[in-house]
């Protein structure tokens, strides 16, 4: 696996579990992490927030089909039943880089054409060029809404839209 890929989502199907030492497997769903579903050792495990907030981890080893074990883990314990994408974010940014879990985007070129035609707050977060974008937000002390993109590795070939459409709308 690269260092980063172009798929914003490769697989999301049912609800998984994850242990602090990075064991990833199936609470429900029809999970089945194979590589007909796309799902490859290096790839990004994002796992939704679970009362203490957000984890990631990249993919040391494809166990079965409903069990991985992640490596590089950011996670604030163990998560019980909660959604989960595997991405092809740039692995630099799992675990020390300058965004957070839920601060790096897979930006296609459709997104950056609707981000580009907003108006007001809308159009603050449309990043220069599409490709994997951080992206951060905040309020100053004024009460002005303040946004910082930077584009980690420009690319117009971002495919599998990830679930950012309240940010990154597609139309």
């Amino acid at each position: 696996m690269s260092l980063w890929g172009t798929k914003d989502t490769v697989y999301s199907t049912g609800k998984v579990n994850c242990t602090e030492a990075g064991v990833l497997t199936k609470q429900s769903g029809s999970i089945a992490f194979t590589a007909g579903n796309g799902v490859k050792v290096g790839q990004v495990v994002t796992l939704a927030t679970d009362g203490a907030g957000p984890g990631q981890g990249i993919i040391k080893s494809i166990d079965s089909a409903t069990q991985l074990t992640l490596t590089n883990l950011d996670l604030p314990g163990a998560f019980t039943n909660v959604d989960y994408e595997i991405r092809e974010t740039p692995v630099a940014e799992v675990k020390g880089g300058n965004f957070g879990i839920e601060e790096v985007f897979g930006v296609d070129t459709t997104e950056i054409t609707v981000a580009n035609a907003a108006s007001g707050n809308a159009r603050k977060f449309a990043p220069p060029h599409a490709g994997w974008v951080g992206i951060t937000s905040y309020t100053d002390m004024h009460g002005n809404l303040r946004v910082k993109t930077e584009v980690l590795v420009a690319s117009s070939s971002i495919t599998g839209d990830s679930g950012d459409d309240t940010v990154l709308p597609d139309s």
